[in-house]
C-alpha cells in the first residue's frame, strides 16, 4: 500500500527532484512535488512524497523529520486527506475597489456636500 507524506518547511529553492532524491534514501518514491503558488510559481514551502510502502514512510518520517534540509529542520509526517472546499465565489472581491457596484459615484458625491 502506498503512504502519501507531508514534508513542510522547504526552502523556497526546492525543487521536485531535490525531494525526490531526498526521500530516496529512505526507499521508493513514487512522486514527489513542490507545492507552488498559482500565479507566481514560487515554491510555498511544503510539499508531498508518494511512498510505495508504509513501511518505507514510516521511514522516511524517523528519517526525516526535525532535520535540517539547507538551513531548515523538515516537518515531515503523513499527509491528511484533502479536505472538500465549497467551489464558486471569488473570497469576496467586488472588482470595484471594494464598493458594491452600481453604488460607488454617489457614494463620492454624497461625501462632497460634507
Amino acid at each position: 500500500m502506498e503512504a502519501k507524506l507531508y514534508v513542510g518547511n522547504l526552502p523556497y529553492t526546492t525543487v521536485d527532484a531535490d525531494l525526490e532524491s531526498l526521500f530516496s534514501q529512505a526507499g521508493t518514491v513514487k512522486s514527489a512535488q513542490v507545492i507552488k503558488d498559482r500565479q507566481s510559481g514560487r515554491s510555498k514551502g511544503f510539499g508531498f512524497v508518494e511512498m510505495s510502502s508504509t513501511e518505507e514512510a514510516e521511514n522516511a518520517i524517523t528519517m526525516f523529520h526535525g532535520k535540517d534540509f539547507s538551513g531548515r529542520p523538515l516537518t515531515v509526517n503523513l499527509a491528511r486527506p484533502r479536505e472538500d472546499r465549497p467551489g464558486g465565489g471569488g473570497g469576496g472581491f467586488r472588482g470595484s475597489g471594494g464598493r458594491k457596484p452600481g453604488g460607488g459615484d454617489r457614494d463620492r458625491e454624497r461625501r462632497r456636500d460634507y
